[in-house]
């Protein structure tokens, strides 16, 4: 298994933690818009800019872009520096309250540091945005910011590779759920609306080909790692996931 297999559950998951923790619940507080989504969007996408909401949509992939554009405008008032420096202090808070007494926090910032400074931006705008943050001083918080990072570079390279493969967003939603929901009920979560396709077993081998696609695309990130850091970072990585996961 490549490292980039081995780390995707853990990022992916430890990546999308604290988009539903008290902090970002406290963030949401701020822009003065009930709901989810909109903070979200604005606190994730916050790194593009005060730019249209097709920019935003475009960036994001896998959702409707009439949900995003709404969610975008519904928080204008809120500048978009703003909504990225807000969620990234939720995303940091997050892991400082989880990893306070994660002894090998020190060393997984190290090796997560070495992955998000070796990928290349190229494509990934999402990813870019969120590397050019300010990095904190603390391993808990660097720890989180790195992880949430290369969740963005590994959900924009594998936009690029459904569409590639002939997946469309909505197929990919269907087929890959989330670890807490199904296909169609994460697909409602988004905003798609229904009638749902059936998902046949083809159109299902498209899309576990582009995860390898994918594993291929970010490969070159975690190439820089020696062997004895390749082998580290899952082990580090699991034992985060098992830090931040095990008390609930």
């Amino acid at each position: 298994m490549s490292v980039a297999s081995a780390v995707k559950d853990q990022i992916q998951q430890i990546g999308g933690g604290f988009m539903f923790s008290r902090e970002a619940k406290v963030f949401a507080d701020t822009t003065g818009v009930a709901g989810f989504m909109p903070a979200y969007t604005r606190g994730r996408g916050g790194v593009l800019g005060d730019v249209d909401a097709d920019v935003v949509a475009a960036a994001f992939g896998f959702f409707p872009p009439a949900g995003i554009r709404a969610a975008w405008e519904a928080t204008a008032a809120m500048p978009a520096a703003k909504g990225a420096q807000g969620y990234l202090q939720a995303c940091q808070d997050f892991g400082r309250r989880k990893l306070a007494g994660f002894e090998q926090a020190e060393r997984l910032a190290e090796l997560l540091e070495i992955v998000v400074d070796t990928a290349s931006p190229a494509g990934v705008p999402l990813f870019a945005g969120w590397r050019a943050l300010p990095r904190a001083e603390d391993a808990p918080a660097r720890v989180l910011h790195h992880i949430q990072t290369l969740r963005e570079l590994r959900g924009g390279l594998h936009f690029i590779a459904i569409m590639a493969g002939g997946v469309s967003p909505l197929q990919a939603v269907l087929i890959a759920g989330s670890p807490l929901s199904t296909g169609p009920e994460q697909a409602r979560s988004y905003g798609w609306p229904e009638p749902f396709e059936e998902i046949t077993p083809e159109l299902k081998g498209r899309w576990m080909e582009a995860e390898s696609v994918t594993d291929t695309l970010i490969a070159p990130a975690f190439a820089t790692l020696t062997p004895e850091q390749a082998e580290e970072l899952p082990i580090l990585l699991t034992a985060c996931h098992a830090t931040i996961f095990g008390g609930r």
